[in-house]
């Protein structure tokens, strides 16, 4: 293709290709809406990179760059460090009753991460790609992001009638049951197209900490309580569904982009 290269990215013994292509301001709006229109437009090179569906590493900047550096020879491949919890404190207990709805649930916690305004929204970003791709808008996988300092382990996993499930969702100061949260949510233009996946369900997912404060209704909305700020140093992340296979990819995703940004890199 005239314009592009390849670049090849070892990873698991396995060559994945990404393609570059080099075009401009001008020439995309040229091609898409005409010459006319592209008058007076950039022909600054502009570089665009197509992502193997398979690379989800790639779908923030974290995971281009790095793979950038390492196929330049500027950077050794991360080698990762998983330390097991020590006791309850981090566990998630699942209740049987979650078979009902929406089965697995799986977790991770970075230790001592540092954000920046920049890595904080390609923290948030890179969740909205995964939401919108691997875990199909949430059907097969929602993740869950909280600030593991003002929660107390251990978790618990459940499935209650919604009534009975009553938090502040995020940014809001009142407190909804399950099925007001629907009612609440219906006409919003970011949520609203979630609501289908429970609502007719006679019981909610949702997951508490030890103290009953919830953490999340997944796939909706996390709790007001655990919302992380750049000031958040460590980061709980739950991802509940209904593949499990999809979710330990989606959580291994997660953890080992921005693990990076740990005190402890890459662990």
């Amino acid at each position: 293709m005239e314009g592009s290269d390849t670049l090849f990215n070892t990873n698991s013994n396995q060559k994945n290709l990404t393609q570059r292509i080099q075009t401009s301001e001008k020439e995309v709006v040229s091609k898409e809406i005409g010459a006319a229109r592209a008058e007076g437009l950039s022909d600054r090179p502009i570089l665009k990179i197509d992502i193997p569906a398979n690379r989800y590493d790639l779908l923030c900047q974290e995971g281009i760059s790095r793979a950038l550096l390492i196929f330049q020879g500027k950077a050794k491949p991360p080698s990762y460090r998983v330390v097991k919890p020590d006791g309850e404190l981090e566990k998630i207990h699942i209740k049987p009753e979650t078979a009902q709805i929406r089965p697995h649930v799986v977790g991770a916690i970075l230790r001592n991460i540092r954000f920046s305004e920049r890595n904080y929204n390609n923290f948030i970003d890179l969740q909205d790609k995964l939401h919108n791709n691997i875990c199909r808008k949430r059907t097969l996988v929602a993740i869950g992001t909280h600030d593991f300092d003002t929660l107390k382990g251990p978790f618990t996993y459940e499935a209650l009638p919604p009534k009975e499930i009553k938090f502040a969702p995020l940014n809001q100061n009142k407190e909804f049951n399950g099925e007001e949260l629907m009612s609440f949510y219906e006409n919003d233009k970011h949520l609203g197209k979630f609501l289908h996946i429970i609502r007719d369900s006679p019981v909610y997912p949702v997951i508490y900490d030890s103290n009953r404060v919830v953490c999340s209704l997944p796939p909706i909305i996390n709790g007001d309580h655990s919302k992380i700020t750049l000031d958040t140093r460590n980061v709980f992340i739950e991802c509940t569904a209904t593949d499990l296979t999809k979710a330990k990819i989606v959580l291994n995703t997660v953890v080992t982009m921005f693990s990076e940004h740990c005190d402890q890199p890459f662990t």
